[in-house]
């Protein structure tokens, strides 16, 4: 083993130009590899960041407006949920699948403390919307069953809001004063502590409501959007029997299939109790997290595979560039492989030592892309994966965690082994057939 790599690196010596420019087209390779494939999970971290933020086994409901004429009324109709609505979900019609219920109502509102005012967005709901959509209360508490019974007026406030109320510059918080948390931009806002505002109270709509909690900021969460109980909100801001939404867990609804059935029977109980259609789609809105995460599956899966795909094509050409070094190197060694052979060398020794220099130039330099690759996609992090972009008023990062991880870089290793070994076995091949006698005619 020692004589065969003390061969590579004298046939490596005597080619020194040659071979480095042949290994920068395989550093190129899989360099750009690793680049796009970090860049991909980064790209699909941050939109699966938001998935991550509600249970996946959860609907949505939103009213619509009917799309077709039925029971003798005229499309373009709007459908207002209510409390009804609420007892049929839950109800034994289909308990079978259906667990937790959760309605919500809101209105826009501003809340004031002392000189400082936020605009928002008061919504009331329940103690279970905490685990439903998986929130972070860093401080104080969220709504609980006690809140509701006794429609105590609480509230439970975004990171951001809170800050601003405490350490704003006076008046009306922008929006961007509200954003300086996601972007990452520290301002007067970063000297206060959001826990002293716990057990204080703040007006809202001209009456005072104590501060119980404080939900950690998300980039993909609405961050002026605050919650109060359910029943404080509906009666405070007289809603009636009217919902704006609803949500609710479920089980035992494990395929697309069965979720795309469900969906239709449910579709059709709201919707029959409206007096729609009971096929039309627009007049009720359902929001399955299920479905949408196989979707988002689906698509992580083919943008994986298109990656690879992109990243194999470029380091194909760094694959072509070492079979040519290994044909010429072939070619230049001819009468030396004759020699070997009339002393009795094996087809065998021949195509073992052209492997082996295609495997390790191609492995050396392979692994020189790869961990430039890596560092690549820490600049990435550092940089690009430290922006964000609006999208429907949400802030989104740009990147999140843009990096590959062991995996991939095993599978890496495996494709540069794979990779050298066809470079260099049509050259290996060659050199094995050469007969002596011509070999040795060979200048």
């Amino acid at each position: 083993m020692k004589d065969l790599f003390t061969e590579i690196w004298e046939s490596v010596r005597r080619n020194k130009l040659r071979t480095c420019l042949t290994g920068f087209a395989v550093s190129w390779g899989i360099f750009m590899l690793i680049v796009l494939l970090g860049a991909g999970n980064g790209l699909m971290n941050s939109f699966m960041r938001g998935s991550g933020e509600i249970a996946t086994n959860t609907m949505q409901v939103y009213p619509g407006r009917t799309s077709k004429p039925y029971d003798g009324l005229k499309e373009g109709r709007r459908i207002e949920l209510d409390d009804k609505d609420i007892e049929l979900t839950s109800g034994k019609l289909f308990s079978k699948y259906v667990d937790a219920v959760v309605a919500t109502v809101g209105a826009n509102a501003q809340v004031s403390y002392g000189s400082k005012y936020v605009s928002g967005y008061i919504e009331g709901n329940y103690p279970s919307r905490k685990n439903m959509e998986r929130m972070e209360v860093p401080y104080g508490r969220f709504i609980n069953n006690k809140d509701i019974q006794l429609r105590r007026k609480v509230v439970v406030l975004p990171l951001n809001m809170a800050e601003s109320l405490l350490g704003g510059e006076g008046g009306k918080a922008s929006g961007a004063q509200l954003g300086h948390k996601l972007l990452g931009v520290e301002g007067d806002n970063s000297k206060v502590n959001p826990a002293s505002l716990i057990g204080k109270y703040v007006k809202i709509g001209g009456l005072a409501w104590q501060v119980v909690g404080i939900t950690k900021s998300d980039r993909t969460r609405n961050d002026n959007l605050f919650y109060a109980p359910f029943t404080t909100v509906k009666t405070v801001y007289a809603k009636g029997k009217a919902v704006d939404d609803f949500s609710f867990t479920f089980h035992g609804l494990d395929t697309k299939e069965a979720n795309e059935e469900f969906e239709k029977e449910y579709r059709a109980a709201i919707n029959l109790r409206h007096r729609a259609a009971p096929d039309d789609e627009r007049a009720l809105w359902i929001w399955n997290r299920f479905t949408q995460n196989l979707q988002m599956t689906k698509g992580t899966r083919i943008l994986t595979i298109a990656l690879w795909v992109i990243g194999l094509f470029t380091l194909l050409g760094g694959i072509v560039g070492v079979s040519n070094i290994m044909l010429i190197t072939v070619k230049e060694r001819t009468h030396e492989f004759g020699i070997r052979k009339a002393i009795g060398a094996s087809p065998w020794n021949i195509t073992k030592l052209i492997l082996a220099e295609s495997v390790s130039i191609t492995a050396v330099f392979g692994y020189i892309g790869m961990f430039l690759g890596m560092l690549a996609c820490q600049l990435l992090d550092k940089t690009v994966g430290q922006s964000s972009v609006s999208l429907m008023d949400d802030q989104i990062a740009m990147l999140v965690n843009p990096s590959v991880g062991l995996d991939v870089a095993l599978e890496a290793t495996l494709v540069l082994i794979i990779a050298g070994t066809i470079a260099g076995f049509f050259p290996a091949r060659k050199a094995a057939m050469v007969r002596p006698i011509e070999a040795l005619r060979a200048e």
